[in-house]
């Protein structure tokens, strides 16, 4: 296999972890208001937990986005 074929595979196959970020950040913000919808009470406790998590996800997916970069220009 030619090395710069491998190159795009491995860059293509990395940055699916960028879509897979946004569909975890979706799915944490999803959940929170169909739990802050059942108990609006408890709404305020749990949203700086949602930041939390969705900021953990969009890290990875920014990692995901370097490592993708890194073996496009860099290897």
């Amino acid at each position: 296999m030619d090395p710069v074929a491998a190159k795009y595979i491995g860059a293509g196959l990395a940055s699916l972890g960028m879509g897979l970020a946004a569909i975890g950040v979706g799915t944490i913000f999803g959940n929170f208001l169909s739990g802050a919808l059942r108990n609006p009470s408890a709404a305020d406790g749990q949203f700086p937990r949602a930041f939390i998590g969705a900021a953990l996800a969009e890290g990875l997916g920014i990692f995901a986005f370097v490592v993708a970069l890194v073996l496009l220009f860099v290897v």
